[in-house]
Parts: C-alpha cells; structure tokens; sequence
C-alpha cells in the first residue's frame, strides 16, 4: 500500500493533543503539525492568510482526514476544508477522536458527524463520506483501532471519491 500524504482537519484549541496522537502513529505521512505560536501568527493575518495556509498545505495532499471531536462540526474552516477537499476530488473521511484522552488524561463526548451538514443532491453528505467511531471505551484500544485502519480508510476515501464526477 502506498503512503498517502493526508492534511487532517480539526478544532485546533479543543483537540489539538488527541489530533497529534494520530498524526504521529506513523502510518501515514500528514502535513507538519503547526505550534501553537506559528498558528498565532498565521490567525493575525487575518482570514486571507488561514485560507491561503490551508489552501498550500491541502494542495499536495490526496486526502483530507476530518479528526472529528465534540465540537468539530460547524466550526467555518472545518467545513471550507472538506468543501475544498471534494471540490479538488480528494479523498474525504471522518475520525471520531472524542475517545482519546487529551493532555490532562480526559476523554470527551461524542460530536456531531460534521458531513451531516452538507447536501449532496438529494441526499445528504455523511451518506457518501464515512466517519469512523471505535466501539471501544479505553483511549488506548482506540489508538491502537486508529492506527490499525487508517491507512485502509484513506484508500477506502480516495477510492469513494474516484466515483463522483
């Protein structure tokens, strides 16, 4: 299996710990995780320079890996990130994340499915892009779940994708 390049979407402040425990298991090569100073510094530029931070990062990705919290949905970037994803035909997916532990050793609640807000012609967006949620409780059974799959879903995603014109 080819190591795909993957630019992961997530609610920076709330799940940036539980996002770094999937980007650094080492199966799949993602974009360079930003400090907290270097995000900063990209936000006082104003919403011209996060759009164009996204767009260079998404640009050699080929697919867009949604880790999804309890407040990932709605959130404007999170959703102009999957919107950008389709619009250049990569491959979209979706990461429950709420059970990992965060810095403080916490799990939190189950978010919205965010791919439930969008249409797609007569249906609606969560019917054509699969979100993942463990079925287990402990944070590191589902680590371990993540690190298992996620290189099979990113082929599932970019595969799904390759099916809509």
């Amino acid at each position: 299996m080819v190591q795909r390049r993957v630019f992961f979407s997530f609610h920076y402040e709330r799940d940036a710990w539980r996002a770094a425990q999937v980007r650094n298991m080492g199966v799949i090569e993602g974009n360079s995780p930003v400090t907290p100073n270097q995000w900063e510094e990209i936000k006082r530029g104003g919403q011209a320079a996060i759009k164009r931070w996204i767009d260079e990062q998404m640009a050699t990705r080929s697919c867009v890996a949604v880790l999804i919290g309890s407040e990932t949905a709605g959130r404007g970037w999170i959703e102009y990130e999957i919107k950008k994803a389709w619009a250049d035909r990569k491959g979209v997916l979706g990461i429950y994340i709420h059970r990992l532990k965060d810095q403080n050793g916490w799990q939190d609640r189950r978010g919205e499915n965010p791919f439930a807000r969008f249409s797609f012609g007569d249906g609606n967006f969560a019917n054509i892009v699969k979100a993942y949620d463990s079925q287990y409780a402990e944070s590191d059974q589902v680590y371990a779940y993540i690190s298992r799959n996620i290189a099979t879903w990113i082929e599932e995603a970019i595969e799904i994708r390759k099916g809509y014109q």
